[in-house]
């Protein structure tokens, strides 16, 4: 992180629009897209367009037209500009290539980083994927010589990457989540006039209302999921399928208890701040705060002109921004992804890691960031902080291949869902008997999802797995004709994700 990948990319840029050749830049998140079109109109003496999903169909339809018309020579967009028309096209970047924001996960399926590759491929020309924390595919394709691993190995300028500590939350004091020498640190950070940020990926005041006389928990009626408390509208809110309702003031179930808040959001955060440092100016980052346009721009730049000295945010802060007054940062219950059912999840835990900690130290003056954690001696832990995101990838890809997970293996999953408890189910069998009989392919299931209702829908899986990608596709080419012309029950919505990232 901080290494100057934007640099390159602009230098790479520069020298295709001297050849006459039209760029597409692809990025995660709109939060990123204004920084990086700003330094891209700075720079380049060419016409820069923009598209994703915030504008109107107006702009996004002109941004479009002036691309494929080559009016437009540099496109920079989120995921769904990987289809704009470029007549002229000679470089395509995608940057934090590893973000899982690339992939589309409803109606068309499809992973941007993936199409760009394929693209770049079909018209002959180079393809850049940046990362500090490069996903393992990516890595695994360098290390068989399908992609030319180059490396940025220090930071851009005169600026060095922080230290990182672990402060152990068994034996520190904690106070909403903060431990005591955790503030103590934000106090010194402060005084020497300096800024903080303080990362929690959960949004909203608490992830449960809980009565503590009988231990009822308000859970959403529609999926199979916790009501996430939000003190700011005085509601609970489901953030699987939107539906909020009124608190309950009495426990439901014993009558006798008011239901408590238990866990941590950011807006809780934010509150215990404001009453730890109340002559601070905090801003909080997440996606509740910046529902209106223009609104992250605004808590942005409050963060990049000193206005707001204590940023308190959610992964929508960990993603690229440069913010040069930041010298701590703070990751809170960073313990989520080291016991999760999900193959991928330490992989995540280990970019959102690097990433958080790449805002800190990015000027002149050094950072430093604090991980609280109930396992500092977990090995990722010890191995990130030690040895680096290289280290932990070397062991995570040797992890993979030993029990036959991607990139080692290819996968397509199946999907089904229903109103009725048992409908997915009953399909995804009958679509298990047409591909069972193939030897190529090894198939598993159907389940229940891992979360088996959401929004009122009862939902199941089967997957696919070989060990080379063309048998599987030769399958699926083979038996789809055949799953399309099962008879299915009314309502019963099914789909087919070929290198799924999430399986849930």
């Amino acid at each position: 992180t901080g290494s100057g990948k934007t640099e390159v990319y602009l230098r790479l840029v520069a020298d295709a629009l001297r050849r006459g050749r039209q760029v597409l830049v692809l990025v995660p998140e709109i939060g990123l897209t204004p920084q990086l079109v700003r330094r891209f109109r700075r720079r380049l003496p060419a016409a820069v367009a923009v598209m994703h999903s915030a504008m109107s169909d107006r702009d996004r339809l002109n941004a479009w037209l002036a691309a494929s018309a080559g009016k437009a020579r540099v496109v920079i967009g989120t995921r769904s500009a990987v289809f704009v028309h470029l007549p002229d096209l000679g470089l395509v970047i995608v940057d934090e290539e590893h973000d899982a924001s690339f992939k589309q996960q409803d109606g068309l399926r499809y992973h941007a980083r993936d199409l760009a590759v394929m693209r770049a491929l079909r018209a002959g020309v180079p393809v850049v994927l940046g990362s500090a924390t490069p996903s393992l595919e990516s890595l695994h394709n360098a290390r068989t010589g399908r992609y030319r691993h180059l490396r940025l190995t220090q930071r851009a300028g005169s600026a060095r990457p922080p230290a990182v500590r672990l402060v152990d939350m068994e034996s520190s004091p904690l106070d909403d989540g903060l431990a005591d020498q955790t503030v103590a640190a934000m106090r010194e950070t402060l005084a020497q006039g300096e800024q903080v940020l303080v990362f929690l990926n959960r949004r909203g005041f608490a992830p449960l209302l809980r009565c503590p006389g009988c231990g009822w928990i308000a859970e959403c009626k529609r999926c199979d999921a916790r009501m996430t408390y939000h003190r700011g509208i005085d509601r609970l809110r489901c953030h699987h399928c939107g539906s909020e309702r009124g608190v309950d003031r009495r426990c439901p179930a014993c009558g006798k208890h008011k239901p408590r808040p238990v866990g941590l959001g950011t807006e809780r955060i934010e509150e215990s701040l404001a009453r730890r440092l109340p002559a601070q100016r905090i801003a909080r980052v997440d996606r509740d705060s910046t529902r209106r346009s223009g609104a992250l721009d605004d808590l942005l730049e409050r963060a990049r002109d000193g206005s707001a000295n204590v940023l308190v945010g959610t992964q929508m802060l960990a993603k690229g921004h440069h913010l040069p007054g930041v010298t701590l940062v703070t990751i809170l219950d960073a313990d989520a992804g080291l016991y999760s059912a999900d193959f991928r999840a330490p992989e995540r835990l280990a970019q959102l890691i690097v990433q958080v900690s790449g805002r800190a130290g990015r000027a002149q003056r050094p950072g430093q960031v604090l991980i609280q954690t109930r396992f500092p001696n977990h090995p990722l832990l010890q191995q990130l902080i030690h040895h680096g995101y290289g280290a932990f990838a070397d062991g995570a890809l040797a992890d993979r291949a030993a029990v036959g997970f991607p990139p080692f293996v290819y996968q397509a999953l199946f999907r089904a869902e229903s109103a009725r408890a048992d409908s997915a189910m009953v399909f995804l069998r009958e679509v298990g008997r047409i591909l069972e009989g193939d030897s190529l392919v090894s198939v598993q299931g159907p389940a229940p999802a891992p979360m088996e209702r959401v929004a009122g829908r009862y939902r199941a899986q089967l997957l696919l797995q070989a060990h080379q990608r063309p048998p599987l596709h030769q399958v699926l080419a083979r038996c789809l004709p055949q799953i399309e012309a099962l008879r299915s029950p009314r309502g019963l919505r099914w789909s087919l994700d070929v290198d799924p990232s999430e399986h849930n």
